[in-house]
């Protein structure tokens, strides 16, 4: 019983040496990514800014508070001045912002004209893919 013991003790420090000695070789490197956007906070693996999902109810303007009369109304529905005024409010938007104010409609319940919706789409998923 006590060779056994000998043994596992000496099998023990065996394996600890060749581990201390293998790691002690290798030299691992630590990648360290730097977050160079300035817009994005680096808190989160993927960043919220650019998400399309809300998750407060608290709607976010962009000095387009008129646009709330268009709350839940079909977009097929929708007057040429209507969608003047939606194409108006996207199109002085800086691409950063596309994805706040569709979350912004989206809590405030006013439905993009699907030509609307797929250039906002579009650069939503432009600025993800180039993230």
């Amino acid at each position: 019983m006590l060779i056994l013991l000998i043994i596992l003790i000496a099998f023990g420090l065996l394996l600890f040496l060749l581990t201390y000695l293998n790691r002690k070789n290798k030299k691992e490197e630590v990648e360290i990514v730097v977050n160079e956007d300035g817009e994005c906070c680096g808190a989160h693996a993927v960043c919220d800014r650019d998400t399309l999902l809300s998750d407060s109810d608290k709607a976010e303007y962009f000095d387009d508070e008129e646009l709330d009369a268009l709350a839940c109304i079909n977009p097929e529905n929708y007057t040429e001045s209507q969608q003047k005024q939606l194409a108006d409010v996207f199109y002085t938007l800086k691409e950063s912002d596309v994805a706040a104010w569709l979350r912004s409609l989206q809590i405030r319940r006013i439905e993009l004209p699907i030509s609307l919706r797929d250039e906002a789409l579009l650069i939503v998923s432009e600025r993800r893919q180039g993230a």
